[in-house]
């Protein structure tokens, strides 16, 4: 049916998931396949569901068709129904034909009442082009998760999250990911419009530079964990800079979910005094992770599990392109946020991610644990990293951030900083840490070794500003060897003396009081442990035996 210039083509949903293509709009091929779905296991990584395709006018008529007029549009409208326990990924194909200037998609699904406990429906929507949906490939042009409810791509502009360009000819799939489906199943409709008309002018990308005015071999303070408007979060990409810099930040790293469509913009809010890098958070069904240091435009696909066996496989790319690869939140409780993919493919490991929480505590347990692992083994140790994940207020830019010695303010220098292990985490600017080991008439510190007899005495030093009454902990392989309070103003000395033969490494933490205004609270074994939420938190150093 025709109306007000617009033709509408609404396809009805025959059994769960599949969606037919009849009518005068649709050619003999679409007609063909009209009827059966096709569920494709490996097209993604995850399992996919690929629908009948969605065909237009000037495509089923090819060449012979007359040229739509400049500014002409055709839409169809598909619905459909997914039971529950439907696939990660549901590809729709649409048949886009030569001429088209624009492609618009909006979506919507219904929201039945469920249970309290009971997962509700919950959708997300993005878009391949014509070259195609393979894992890893070229053809991606945009996610936004279940953050919008419409987009549109031409080659002057695009919606955030979706990457400006040609809308060329061929078969383009746009891809609902239902991240969750209620008991009663979930009901679904897209529709596509299609707008006629010459190109317009390629749309201008501006990157961020690599480098910034730095301090040369220094400290460094940035947030690796961000989102803007590009995804899920409220901040423009103005703000969340604005931010940065009010937090006292020399760095960030863009890490909007799926997508790099970000990237092209964030040369604008770049400058001598804060160096922004490019990053996406890698959302997978088994866990989330940040790739850090991008080359600027690369996407990471994020359509697998763990049992897919294709972390790897992506991880390699980030850091062939001078990346690191970074789990976040490991122990958050939302589903398929929780780490599955294990940590051998890891280079550093988010243990603190935004205000001080119980999955923190949890996170630097398992990570701790790690660290005796390595020691244990032999096996290289896995740097740990705090970052704010902040989306929008009242998310605190920089609660928390790294503090990264670097040869550099550059993204390859913060890159091998971070990837080595030498780095502590902070709540704010206003935290300030050194923290070194001094023995045999050697120093070493954070991230680095003491090679020394092993029983010369090690004098474990950290020295601490910014954390009234803070409590400083001193914890090896063994455990907690060490705890001291600074003083009232938060400055503070602490100075704990071991050996090699006794401890393999000491990492330092400073905690605040407890709320209530106590030294801190007390666990299982009584008084000895007392303390509260994180202020600053150092990657360890390294006490090693002569001739080992």
């Amino acid at each position: 049916m025709c109306r007000d210039g617009q033709c509408e083509h609404r396809v009805d949903p025959l059994d769960m998931g599949a969606a037919t293509d009849s009518g005068e709009g649709a050619g003999a091929a679409a007609g063909a396949l009209g009827r059966r779905r096709l569920l494709t296991a490996g097209v993604a990584g995850a399992a996919a569901l690929t629908l009948a395709p969605v065909s237009f006018a000037q495509a089923a008529d090819g060449s012979s068709a007359a040229k739509p007029p400049a500014g002409s549009q055709e839409t169809r409208v598909v619905t459909g129904f997914l039971e529950t326990g439907a696939a990660d990924f549901v590809y729709l194909p649409v048949e886009v034909p030569r001429g088209v200037q624009k492609i618009a998609v909006s979506y919507s699904y219904d929201r039945p009442t469920v249970p309290s406990g009971v997962p509700a429906n919950s959708c997300d929507i993005g878009i391949f082009d014509e070259r195609g949906i393979a894992l890893g490939g070229s053809g991606f042009r945009g996610w936004s998760g279940g953050f919008r409810t419409s987009f549109e791509i031409s080659n002057s502009e695009a919606t955030p999250g979706y990457l400006p360009g040609p809308v060329d000819a061929g078969t383009w799939n746009i891809v609902l990911g239902p991240y969750q489906v209620a008991p009663q199943g979930l009901n679904y409709q897209v529709q596509i419009t299609l707008t006629y008309g010459e190109p317009g002018p390629a749309f201008v990308k501006n990157y961020p530079p690599q480098r910034a005015k730095g301090r040369g071999r220094d400290w460094y303070r940035g947030d690796c964990h961000l989102h803007t408007v590009y995804s899920d979060g409220k901040h423009l990409p103005v703000d969340v800079a604005t931010g940065a810099r009010a937090a006292g930040l020399d760095f960030m790293v863009s890490t909007d979910h799926n997508t790099s469509s970000s990237h092209a913009v964030w040369g604008e809010y770049a400058g001598s005094d804060l160096l922004i890098i490019t990053g996406e958070e890698v959302t997978t069904r088994n866990g989330h992770w940040l790739a850090l240091g991008l080359p600027a435009g690369e996407w990471i696909d994020w359509r697998y599990r763990s049992r897919d066996d294709a972390f790897s496989r992506f991880s390699r790319q980030v850091r062939r392109g001078g990346g690191i690869v970074v789990p976040a939140h490991m122990y958050c409780a939302y589903i398929a946020s929780q780490w599955k993919f294990g940590f051998d493919d890891a280079d550093a490991t988010e243990v603190w991610t935004g205000p001080w929480t119980y999955d923190d505590e949890h996170a630097i347990s398992t990570w701790d644990q790690k660290l005796g692992e390595a020691v244990r083994t032999g096996k290289s140790w896995l740097p740990a990293m705090g970052n704010s994940d902040a989306h929008s207020d009242p998310n605190v830019i920089g609660l928390p951030h790294n503090v990264v010695y670097a040869d550099d303010l550059a993204t390859d220098a913060i890159m091998d900083g971070i990837r080595a292990g030498r780095s502590w985490i902070a709540e704010s600017s206003a935290v300030k840490l050194t923290f070194t080991a001094s023995g045999n008439g050697k120093q070493a510190g954070i991230g680095e070794k003491l090679t020394v007899p092993a029983d010369a005495p090690v004098d474990i030093r950290l020295d601490v500003e910014g954390v009234p009454h803070g409590t400083v902990r001193f914890i090896t392989d063994e455990g907690q060897m060490h705890q001291e309070s600074v003083s009232a103003e938060g400055t503070g000395t602490v100075i704990w003396r071991t050996t090699a033969s006794l401890a393999a490494y000491v990492r330092a933490e400073v905690r605040h009081p407890m709320a209530d205004g106590t030294p801190g609270q007390g666990n299982t074994m009584g008084d000895a442990l007392l303390f509260g939420p994180m202020a600053a938190l150092t990657n360890p150093l390294f006490l090693v035996k002569t001739g080992h």
